[in-house]
């Protein structure tokens, strides 16, 4: 499969991921499959999708490309999976959701799959592993596969984490160094060094701020249809309608980062002159409220003066 540099530069972490230097543990003792594996095939009715699953978006063009080739060739790749100690005879489905996506569309009522037994924390560490060594996994559901690795390895929430990589930040710029988080610092800075191509500074400065774009702009992101540094560029825009119009603009035109920038430029004569406009009315309804209680009037030079201004503005406003 053929991929663009660009492309590539905004997946940074494609390709094989450190799982000894990731977790401290051997592939078995993380439950990864090794040679003594052996296959087996399972009916697909008995295998069930994770519902904390971090990729939420398949594209439909690729998933018919896929269902097709399974059609032809059938499962090439095992699924993994383990058993359900609450479901008898049912399975979890651990890493390959394209490929089980693909077989049910291609009305295969079994495939072939890894059995592993597996801890919940071992099942979710193999899942976020496996999704993020995909490159077209989209930068939204990466950045949430990254921090939900941080919080495992720091055994906290999410939202823990993303504190903590804030918190670091701000002592980075100013310089400082607590010794109660240097601990969490060493595993941030490990995970990121095992995930490879991002620091951390760089992943808090460019993918934390994906989690705040508005909603249109998000679900554009998630479904491929524009890169995370124009969608970036496209949410500074407030007002939500120009927004949607870039957006929509940016999509159908494939518009650079550059021609984005101009859009808005272009945007921003428009939004000053309605706020020059707001002005004027406000300067002239002050000025009406002061001729009002002056005594200009009573100068014949002035009221002359005044005359003349405001028969200038009756035919101007003619």
């Amino acid at each position: 499969m053929t991929q663009s540099k660009a492309s590539k530069k905004n997946k940074p972490y494609g390709g094989n991921i450190d799982l000894t230097r990731l977790f401290g543990s051997t592939n078995q003792e993380v439950g990864q499959p090794d040679s003594s594996e052996t296959q087996h095939f399972l009916p697909i009715a008995q295998i069930h999708r994770k519902p904390e699953q971090v990729r939420r978006y398949f594209d439909p063009q690729k998933m018919e490309q896929m269902t097709a080739s399974v059609k032809e060739y059938g499962i090439l790749e095992n699924l993994l999976v383990r058993s359900m100690p609450e479901k008898l005879g049912e399975y979890e489905l651990i890493a390959g959701e394209r490929r089980y996506r693909a077989a049910q569309a291609a009305g295969l009522t079994e495939v072939p799959v890894t059995i592993l037994e597996l801890t919940d924390q071992q099942a979710l560490q193999i899942t976020l592993v496996e999704n993020l060594q995909r490159e077209d996994l989209n930068p939204v559901e990466e950045t949430e596969g990254i921090l939900q690795l941080l919080a495992i390895r720091l055994e906290g929430s999410v939202q823990e984490v993303v504190s903590l990589l804030y918190r670091m930040q701000n002592e980075s710029t100013r310089n400082l160094n607590h010794n109660v988080v240097v601990q969490e610092e060493a595993v941030v800075e490990d995970v990121f060094s095992a995930l490879g191509r991002m620091s951390w500074q760089s992943f808090v400065k460019h993918r934390l701020p994906l989690r705040n774009l508005p909603e249109e702009v998000l679900e554009a992101l998630q479904q491929g249809k524009i890169e995370y540094t124009k969608a970036q560029t496209i949410a500074r825009v407030k007002d939500e309608g120009q927004r949607q119009e870039i957006l929509q603009s940016a999509i159908a035109e494939n518009l650079s980062i550059r021609d984005i920038r101009d859009h808005i430029k272009q945007l921003s004569p428009s939004r000053n002159a309605t706020s020059q406009s707001s002005n004027y009315l406000k300067r002239f309804n002050a000025v009406s409220r002061q001729l009002k209680k002056t005594n200009a009037w009573e100068d014949k030079r002035k009221r002359d003066r005044l005359e003349t201004l405001l028969k200038a503005l009756e035919e101007l406003v003619q």
